[in-house]
């Protein structure tokens, strides 16, 4: 029995994998998974986390694979594998290097870990070069649209932005009323209440949190310095948390900072934009009238606090999630950031009110004698499965 692993893009690790589905004596076809289009830094990949699973099963007795890059590019997880299938007596074997042991395992991972860096690397530094050569590093923000030109053979030109008309006057609009003291949510309520397209592809709806953003991280509709003409590049960079695989942003420091001027692309006055900054500074100010600066805390080790039905509380109306809007009380977030054009559920309920009522609605239709029957039923049928397949792995081991 055999895991087949082949790739169909030559820069996606793990594009298929393969394996037997029938264990019965000298039987050998096998069955696919795919995980296309997914970095090989990660382990979470579907077709990855089943071919383990389908190992410990007793499913197959060998993985092939093109290269050993196929099923990992990172020196944590390749050497994890390899030490899991060894447990297994599941033999790995690639058409580039043949049966894999551990000098592939500490040598290859170790030059796919640095191909990955390697790459990035070289990325960031053609990213650099088109910034400072005045062209868009890439990304769309709000009030402009790539701007492609014929060239004289026949390519068109890449990094040039055109100012969409009635986006920059949504914009100039959003500055002019949060000078004049409105608050980001009233901004958002209002352009959601006229029906204005947002950010993206349009389909979705105004918070206060495209408005505000994140003024250190230059986020947000008020803190875009290419409104003023000015495009700033590198402010911040993305690193993978090992244990889910998301990104995180971090700031970088402001001498990494590319900073190119770019007046034909001004949309807001000076005056205006010095107006909204010192609203937004005297607002910081009133938040934090200490002026206290916690230095010591990392976005990476920052939590919120989770309670027994976070994320999970929707809201009956417009189907948007209920948040904590104080330290007691759930209410709808979109009805708050977005305003009653989205959603008019004002409703709240107390945090140890909901859980209870959930708690007690569990307690009373989840223990009936009759479910617990069957639950009992399916429990015995998934305990006898397994020990069959515990029973098979002996005798395969015995023999």
């Amino acid at each position: 029995m055999i895991a087949g692993l082949r790739s169909t893009n030559a820069d996606t690790p793990l594009s298929r994998a393969s394996w037997a589905r029938d264990r019965s004596a000298g039987c050998s076809y096998p069955a696919t998974a795919a995980d296309e289009a997914m970095s090989g830094a990660s382990h979470l990949r579907p077709g990855f986390q089943s071919m383990q699973q389908a190992a410990m099963n007793g499913h197959f007795d060998i993985i092939v694979a093109e290269a050993l890059d196929r099923l990992s590019r990172d020196q944590e997880h390749i050497a994890a594998l390899h030490k899991r299938m060894s447990f297994l007596d599941v033999s790995i074997s690639t058409k580039a290097e043949g049966e894999i042991n551990e000098m592939h395992i500490g040598l290859g991972g170790t030059m796919s870990a640095l191909f990955l860096k390697n790459l990035a690397h070289k990325t960031h530094r053609g990213l650099e070069g088109r910034v400072r050569g005045g062209k868009s590093a890439g990304g769309r923000s709000y009030g402009y649209r790539p701007l492609r030109q014929p060239q004289p053979d026949g390519k068109l030109t890449t990094g040039d932005l055109d100012i969409v008309p009635e986006e920059a006057v949504t914009i100039v609009r959003i500055f002019e009323n949060y000078a004049a003291g409105l608050s980001a949510r009233s901004i958002a309520a209002a352009l959601n209440a006229e029906g204005i397209p947002s950010p993206g592809n349009g389909s979705g709806r105004w918070s206060f949190s495209t408005i505000s953003g994140n003024h250190k991280r230059g986020t947000g509709i008020l803190n875009n310095e290419l409104y003023i003409g000015r495009r700033v590049w590198n402010r911040q960079r993305f690193v993978k948390d090992p244990e889910t695989g998301k990104r995180q942003a971090r700031l970088n420091p402001p001498d990494a900072w590319v900073i190119e001027d770019i007046p034909e692309l001004r949309l807001v006055e000076d005056v205006l934009w010095h107006r909204v900054k010192m609203r937004q500074g005297a607002v910081r100010e009133e938040m934090n009238p200490a002026g206290i600066q916690d230095g010591g805390l990392r976005p990476e080790r920052g939590r919120r606090p989770s309670y027994l039905l976070s994320g999970l509380i929707k809201c009956g109306c417009c189907g948007a999630t209920y948040t904590l809007i104080n330290k007691t009380r759930y209410g709808c977030s979109a009805v708050r950031n977005k305003g009653p054009a989205i959603c008019t559920n004002r409703t709240t309920i107390r945090r140890d009110a909901v859980e209870e009522r959930v708690l007690a609605g569990l307690r009373e239709c989840l223990l009936h004698p009759a479910l617990l029957d069957t639950f009992i039923e399916e429990y015995r049928t998934a305990w006898n499965e397994a020990q069959a397949d515990t029973q098979a792995s002996r005798a395969r081991a015995g023999r």
